[in-house]
């Protein structure tokens, strides 16, 4: 397949096929709301490495040919996209390097060392990632692998969707409205990708913290728009600066709108995962879920669901959600 080029539902479907019996098919819960609404979530906290980032990286790196695989890969995030590619990389016999701020949460570290990838941090605010990953690539002759603008990893991100309407239609329903965390869009343009052909009446809205908002004001402008700050907020996975440019030529014509939560509601969301659903989210992974609770997506007589993109919360964080 192309890389370069938005992926079709065939490559998701594609996809779907490669990551079988790697990657977790996480379940779609019931979720009985405040206001007594039910909603569902997308349970991807569940997921292998504990975030939907394996998916995308399982199919991109099954996707390098046999020949290319020993130089490796390399590959650029603040933690899950990280622990993603050092997973799918162990699990095909691949060494990764993986580029990661150093004010990334310590366990995102930790856990992506522990998979066997070697860490080269980097300051967010005076460093440009990948440019470093771009020299190590050319140095090494690694793979790149793109936390978000890359078909393959799209595509992979799109099974989430793709299990998402299935398992509604399982249960007689189509969904209403999809609410995605997003940071540089791969997951959301994926999960729109493959809601166009299997449900293509769903309303997708993109859930981001307030201040890293350029998906939702990218939709507004019929552009692509960057954010103004690099760092600032609790939730560290979704401070990318501006959408991909691939997943954008889907998001642009299939994304409703953009919502936006505070730390504050994040970490309320947090806390009414774990409480409510036994569930640990982390603050970038319950966005989503946030949108939900804050009422700023209606879900009364509705098919709503929230993605929980990630688990990777250290035990501060958790404990502070808690104590809110």
């Amino acid at each position: 397949m192309r890389f370069d080029l938005p992926p079709t539902v065939e490559d998701i479907r594609a996809a779907a096929g490669r990551i079988r019996g790697q990657a977790v098919r996480t379940p779609l819960l019931p979720v009985r709301l405040p206001d007594d609404s039910l909603a569902y979530v997308k349970a991807e906290v569940l997921q292998r490495t504990g975030s939907f980032k394996f998916r995308g990286a399982f199919n991109r790196l099954s996707l390098i040919p046999k020949a290319a695989r020993p130089a490796g890969v390399v590959a650029c995030s603040s933690g899950n996209h990280a622990q993603g590619v050092a997973e799918a990389a162990r699990l095909l016999g691949m060494p990764a390097t993986i580029v990661m701020p150093s004010d990334a949460p310590a366990v995102k570290v930790a856990r992506t060392r522990q998979m066997g990838a070697a860490v080269v941090l980097y300051d967010r605010l005076t460093e440009d990632r990948e440019a470093i990953a771009a020299a190590i690539a050319a140095e090494t002759g690694a793979t790149f692998v793109h936390p978000y603008n890359d078909a393959g990893v799209i595509a992979g991100q799109g099974t989430v969707g793709l299990e998402i309407a299935e398992d509604l239609e399982a249960l007689g329903l189509a969904a209403d409205a999809v609410v995605v965390c997003v940071s540089g869009g791969g997951l959301i343009a994926g999960v729109a990708a493959a809601l166009e052909t299997l449900s293509p009446a769903t309303r997708v809205h993109a859930a981001e913290p307030v201040g890293f908002d350029d998906y939702g004001r990218s939709i507004l402008a019929g552009e692509r728009v960057t954010n103004e700050r690099v760092s600032g907020s609790i939730c560290d996975a979704l401070m990318a600066s501006s959408p991909g440019s691939i997943g954008w030529e889907i998001g642009r014509r299939r994304v409703t709108s953009g919502v936006t939560v505070s730390d504050a509601e994040a970490l309320a969301a947090v806390a009414f995962a774990a409480r409510h659903l036994r569930l640990v989210v982390e603050p970038g992974g319950a966005v989503a879920l946030a949108t939900l609770l804050t009422g700023r997506v209606e879900t009364a007589d509705r098919t709503v669901v929230a993605v929980l993109s990630g688990g990777n919360v250290d035990d501060a964080m958790l404990t502070k959600a808690l104590a809110g």
